[in-house]
C-alpha cells in the first residue's frame, strides 16, 4: 500500500521546494522512516546551482535520485532512518537516499548502523566512505609526511584517517584559521596555505580551487603523489605544470568514490566499503564535523544559505520532533 511522504526537490537552479511523494515498496524493498539526513555541501551545491556538466549527468546520478539534471531533481545521499516493515522492523540503517521523510529502497541498500555509532552521527557515512577511498588512492604508508589541503568534511576525514596510520605526520591546510582546532582534535597539525611546508610524501587536494591545487603541487616532494579529490563540475581550471613540476617527477591522480581502486577491487564491493565506513564513525570526536542542524520543514528556507556558507561542514537535517 502506498504511503505519503515529502521530499526536497531542486525545481530549478537556485530554487527548492518540498513536494509530496508516494512511497510504494516493491516485494524486495524495506520502508524506512527517516531520522536524519546530511547535506554534503560540495556536491549538493553544484547540483543546486545547476553546474553538473551534461557529459556527467549519468555518472553523477545519486543511487536513489529521482528527476534529472539540471532540474527538477531530488538529490542527496546521506540518509539515516529506522526500518518500519518486515523482519528488519526497528533496525537503524544508512541509505544513499535524498532528503525525504520516509522512503522505500532495496533491502540490500539499507546498511545497518552499528550500535556503537549514534544515528545522528551516521549521516557522515557517505563522506567517510569517500575519505576511505581517497586514502586507498593515496597509498599512505607508515611514517609518511601527508598534507591534506582543504579542511572541509571530506578533507578533515582524510586527515583523521591518515593520522591513524602508524608514524604519519599529517597536516591539514586551510585558509580558515578557525579550522586549527579541528585539526588538533583529529590528531593533525594545521597550517594556512602560505605557511605550508614542502617535501610532503603524499598530498591530497580537496578544495576544488586552482589556488589549492597550486599549493598541492608546490609542497609535494620529489616523486610524490598528488591526489586530486575535488570535483569541479562544469568548471575549468589552470594547473601549474611549469617550474619544477617535471623535474620533481610528480604524479597527479584523481580519486572518485564511484569506483573502488584497483588495489582493492578484487576483494571489496560497495557494501563492504560502506560497512567499514560506518564502523569508522564510532569516535565521538567526529561530532565536530556537524556544523549545524535544521528541521526538515525549514529546509526550503535554509538550504541556499547552508550551501553558500563557507563554514558549513556537514549540516544535519532532523526529521520529526
Amino acid at each position: 500500500m502506498a504511503q505519503a511522504a515529502r521530499a526536497l526537490w531542486i525545481v530549478a537552479p537556485g530554487q527548492v521546494e518540498l513536494r509530496p511523494v508516494a512511497v510504494e515498496p516493491g516485494p524486495d524493498d524495506v520502508v524506512v522512516d527517516t531520522l536524519y539526513t546530511g547535506i554534503s555541501r560540495g556536491t549538493e551545491r553544484l547540483v543546486f546551482e545547476g553546474r553538473v556538466p551534461e557529459s556527467e549527468h549519468a555518472t553523477m546520478r545519486a543511487p536513489l535520485q529521482e528527476g534529472a539534471f539540471p532540474a527538477p531533481v531530488k538529490y542527496g545521499y546521506c540518509a539515516v532512518g529506522r526500518v518500519s516493515t518486515g523482519d528488519r522492523a526497528g533496525q537503524v540503517v544508512f541509505v544513499l537516499h535524498p532528503h525525504q521523510t520516509c522512503f522505500a529502497c532495496p533491502a540490500q541498500m539499507a546498511v545497518p548502523v552499528p550500535d556503537c555509532v549514534p544515528p545522528a552521527r551516521a549521516v557522515l557515512a557517505a563522506n567517510m566512505e569517500t575519505a576511505l577511498n581517497i586514502l586507498w588512492d593515496a597509498q599512505v604508508a607508515p611514517g609518511d609526511r601527508v598534507a591534506v589541503i582543504g579542511a572541509g568534511t571530506v578533507g578533515a576525514l582524510v586527515g583523521y584517517l591518515a593520522a591513524r596510520v602508524p608514524g604519519t605526520d599529517v597536516t591539514l591546510i586551510d585558509r580558515d584559521g578557525a579550522r586549527a582546532a579541528l585539526a588538533e582534535a583529529f590528531g593533525c597539525r594545521f597550517a594556512q596555505p602560505e605557511a605550508a611546508q614542502g617535501d610532503a610524501d603524499v598530498v591530497i587536494h580537496a578544495t576544488a580551487s586552482p589556488a589549492g591545487l597550486g599549493t598541492a603541487i608546490r609542497i609535494a616532494g620529489v616523486e610524490a603523489r598528488v591526489v586530486e579529490a575535488s570535483w569541479y563540475g562544469s568548471g575549468e581550471i589552470g594547473v601549474a605544470l611549469g617550474g619544477a613540476f617535471h623535474q620533481r617527477r610528480l604524479q597527479i591522480i584523481s580519486s572518485q568514490v564511484g569506483r573502488i581502486p584497483a588495489s582493492h577491487a578484487a576483494r571489496w564491493d560497495y557494501r563492504r566499503r560502506m560497512e567499514v565506513a560506518l564502523r569508522l564513525l564510532a569516535d565521538p570526536v567526529l561530532d565536530r564535523l556537524i556544523s549545524g542542524e535544521t528541521r526538515f520543514d525549514d529546509l526550503p528556507r535554509d538550504y541556499p544559505a547552508i550551501l553558500a556558507a563557507a563554514d558549513t561542514l556537514c549540516h544535519r537535517v532532523r526529521y520529526g520532533a
